[in-house]
């Protein structure tokens, strides 16, 4: 029977921990490396739906994009939503193992997953950032095409394959053709998006200055919301830890939603 170790070797093949950002918080946070393993909750977000859902189907590990720690904790109380979270796992013996910013810029990872559910063709890393060990470009934004079409008919085409209750966007007048995609936080790349020849980029949590800058420069920006942009990759980790533990029960949350809604 697999261990948690095992689990998280593999995944590290999937997205090496080298690929992340300094800042980031990746790997094993809570639990133990020698745990064996039969049963794993896949998800976005370690949030307590997600924990209480593991405990309840018996798993012994969960694994997320999002970090169950991310700030350093003062304390693990029963008073944070993480206090609980990590009191839980502890208690019922389940381990949480996470791939952030390594999985939003490793091949196949987060903004791949985007990218294939938008249909988007020819995809390519906007600024490589190096190669791995198969020799495939990695870095943070994807680019591709699609037919070209109005700014309208893309954007029903983002809302229903994300599932999105609604958008926010700006148009700069142009039609759609060359896409440039950024699951989560990524409206900071739209110096690069319009550098590389993208008439649209799309991503999340834009600021209001951003939705101008993206305006100035000719650029079509659409937030899809953090959630929607990201939330593909679940599909990508299950499909991935399935086939290489067959041995092992994978499934992806049956409650986790995102729980910012449109009025």
């Amino acid at each position: 029977m697999p261990t948690v170790s095992d689990i998280l070797s593999f995944l590290d093949t999937l997205a090496p921990p080298s690929m992340k950002m300094e800042w980031d918080n990746v790997g094993l946070l809570c639990g133990s490396k020698s745990a064996s393993v039969t049963k794993i909750l896949v998800a976005l977000d370690p949030f307590e739906d997600v924990c209480l859902e593991a405990e309840g189907w018996g798993a012994q590990l969960i694994v997320t994009h999002h970090p169950l720690i991310f700030d350093p904790l003062k304390n693990v109380t029963e008073d944070t939503s993480v206090g609980r979270c990590v009191r839980l796992l502890c208690r019922s013996g389940i381990s949480a193992v996470n791939a952030h910013t390594n999985l939003d810029c490793a091949p196949g990872g987060v903004n791949d997953c985007l990218a294939r559910r938008l249909g988007l063709s020819g995809t390519r890393v906007i600024t490589p950032m190096g190669t791995d060990a198969q020799g495939r470009e990695w870095g943070l934004l994807r680019m591709g095409e699609v037919p070209q079409q109005p700014l309208e008919a893309f954007l029903a085409t983002v809302k229903e394959r994300l599932g999105c209750e609604g958008l926010r966007y700006v148009s700069c007048g142009k039609p759609v053709r060359q896409v440039a995609v950024g699951g989560g936080a990524c409206a900071g790349g739209i110096f690069e998006a319009v550098a590389a020849g993208c008439d649209t980029l799309v991503t999340s949590d834009v600021k209001y200055n951003q939705f101008w800058d993206a305006h100035d420069l000719g650029l079509n920006l659409i937030d899809a919301t953090h959630f929607a942009t990201e939330n593909p990759v679940c599909v990508y980790l299950k499909e991935q830890i399935a086939a290489a533990f067959p041995e092992v029960s994978v499934k992806i949350s049956e409650t986790h939603r995102d729980c910012m809604k449109f009025f």
